[in-house]
């Protein structure tokens, strides 16, 4: 052993110790491995950045644009969310989770699946008065579960495309992977369905078990004609048990209909007048057709369709608009933002908001334009102005156009008609130019952090096998699993990727393990294809670590789970997984 081989082997195995304590973040620990076998001289200058000019890198931050496109435009919420309301029972809510987040997942990228589901799984289940956690672990393994199906499912799937090109081996095709992934997805859907609802906790949410005092508002919801709650009773709608929101009553062409009973069927114009909190305010924006009903629509005029969010205001003491009522304030015109409900003294203020006269301390929910809490932030007239998190009102006009961009974009790549990686460019050029997505939320649903450990990862793995670092570890592997064969060799690469992507991040797991496996296939005499699958799906299916998988951390918070919940519901998952792939692959890809 040369001491380049040693100085790699140190440089990985440090690294490794860095990642399972969590002394730092993996983009830093993998950015310091990578710098430190470039001033060593082991890796040129260009050999140490070339990760960073790999397709795989550029691909994975479309897909993340692709995703925040389908998400800004309610896209999921016409399909998924259309399937989750009519659920009533946990094995019924876990179905319609899990089979359409798998085929989400194949086509977007699953960490903005999963950020975009968890809310309104959340929400589901408390108005069906079931637990959140029994859903969201299922709405993170399916994620991943689907993302097994297509070359640009997961990030990880990218990279090894990219380890591939750059070893001269042909390129993985679309659909590839589709021969292995479509058995795990199908028989790990059952373990979710009939086997995982016995293991799952019951647990309620940490917000459910909150006793404080909330804002709570009187405001109205207009039906408009399209609006999915057309034709839907109350009951089926979900709107008779929300959280923290109560339908007081229902205008209709000059009629009051109150109480609502669960069987009242909701028509086209229909005013629904509500009352709670914010929070649910919200979510019943971002329903297709269901609109708040400002101060100038009561005159007729025209609302403030163009708004991008809720905006929380707070009138002060020398506020002009202190004694007089909305309407007679011209709100509107001055402000540029229509109010839509009014909370005053831990209580919330009833009757028509345009006849509302205003006090010192009233806090007002309203709808706004872009530029008001630039403009108002720090105006006189408010004490206090913030944006509400999360409630800016899907594009849903612009729905149509993301699912063909992101149809067209499959059919592209997997025909041979563009490469991948322009594919996803011009795919997401669309979605600018069609407006599904604004630049600034395209930029913002980039994870930098994501792309420097996925280029750090690349130029790990390129040192691994320049040095002879991985040919010698795939000899000292052969020794040890000699007599094994080919089979052998692959049982244990896979279970090596797996375990290291439940410790590691799995783009790590991928880097250090590639060239191994490669090397490794040339000893026991074996074409590389069968082990390259093998780490892609290995290094995928992790289920039994909330740290293995960014999709994962996402619900280990939102559902109150524990690590034990994980290994409890994952761990079985983990093996299901490896029995099918290690099943499937010698027979689709021979040695």
């Amino acid at each position: 052993m040369d001491w380049q081989i040693g100085f790699t082997l140190a440089v990985v195995v440090i690294a490794l110790g860095l990642l399972v304590w969590e002394v730092a973040s993996p983009d830093l620990v993998l950015m310091a491995a990578l710098i430190s076998l470039g001033i060593t001289g082991i890796l040129t200058p260009r050999e140490t950045f070339s990760g960073f000019s790999n397709p795989a890198v550029a691909m994975v931050g479309v897909l993340f644009m692709l995703s925040a496109a389908v998400r800004e435009t309610g896209a999921l919420d016409l399909t998924v969310g259309r399937l989750l309301a009519s659920a009533r029972s946990v094995r019924q809510g876990i179905g319609r989770i899990v089979l359409p987040v798998a085929a989400l997942s194949g086509f977007l990228n699953n960490s903005p699946i999963v950020a975009m589901m968890t809310p309104s799984v959340i929400d589901w289940a408390r108005r069906s008065r079931l637990s959140a956690s029994h859903f969201l672990i299922p709405l993170s393994y399916a994620s991943i579960l689907g993302s097994t199906l297509t070359l640009i499912g997961t990030s990880t799937n990218l990279v090894v495309d990219g380890l591939v090109r750059d070893s001269g081996m042909v390129p993985l095709g679309f659909f590839e992977l589709f021969p292995v992934g479509l058995p795990i997805v199908a028989v790990g859907s059952v373990y979710l369905i009939f086997i995982a609802p016995h293991l799952l906790p019951n647990r309620p949410l940490p917000t459910d078990t909150l006793g404080e005092r909330r804002r709570e508002y009187v405001t109205t919801m207009v039906v408009k004609t399209g609006c999915a709650l057309v034709g839907s009773s109350v009951e089926e709608a979900g709107l008779r048990h929300l959280p923290g929101l109560f339908l007081v009553e229902i205008e209709r062409n000059r009629r009051v209909i109150t109480p609502v009973r669960p069987e009242v069927v909701i028509e086209a114009e229909d005013r629904l007048v509500f009352a709670g909190v914010v929070a649910t305010i919200v979510d019943l924006q971002k329903i297709r057709g269901l609109v708040p009903l400002s101060e100038e629509e009561l005159e007729e005029q025209d609302a403030p369709t163009r708004t991008h969010g809720l905006v929380e205001a707070v009138v002060s003491s020398s506020s002009p608009l202190i004694g007089r009522s909305i309407r007679e304030s011209n709100f509107r015109s001055a402000y540029d933002a229509a109010v839509i409900a009014v909370h005053r003294n831990a209580e919330r203020v009833p009757g028509k908001i345009g006849e509302i006269v205003l006090q010192p301390g009233d806090t007002l929910l309203m709808q706004s334009s872009p530029d008001f809490m630039q403009h108002n932030r720090n105006s006189p007239d408010f004490y206090l102005a913030s944006e509400l998190s999360g409630s800016e009102k899907p594009r849903f006009n612009r729905a149509g156009v993301a699912l063909t961009v992101v149809v067209a974009m499959v059919l592209a790549v997997s025909t041979g008609v563009l490469p991948i990686t322009l594919a996803g460019f011009v795919a997401v050029g669309i979605m600018l130019a069609t407006r599904c997505v604004s630049p600034k939320k395209a930029r913002e649903s980039v994870p930098w952090s994501i792309l420097v450990v996925i280029a750090a990862g690349l130029g790990i793995a390129q040192a691994m096998a320049k040095t002879g670092a991985a040919e010698w570890i795939a000899q000292s592997v052969f020794g040890v699993a000699h007599g094994l064969g080919p089979l052998g060799a692959l049982i244990i690469i896979y279970c090596l990727c797996m375990l290291m992507a439940e410790l590691l991040h799995h783009t790590a797991a991928v880097a250090i393990m590639f060239p191994i496996a490669v090397a490794l296939a040339g000893q026991v005499g074996a074409d590389p294809r069968p082990f390259v699958i093998a780490i892609a799906i290995g290094s995928t299916c992790c289920f039994a670590s909330p740290f293995a998988y960014q999709t994962h951390l996402i619900v280990y918070g939102a559902g109150n789970y524990r690590f034990k919940d994980f290994v409890r519901v994952g761990l079985p998952l983990n093996l299901i997984c490896a029995g099918v792939a290690l099943y499937t692959i010698p027979r689709i890809w021979s040695f």
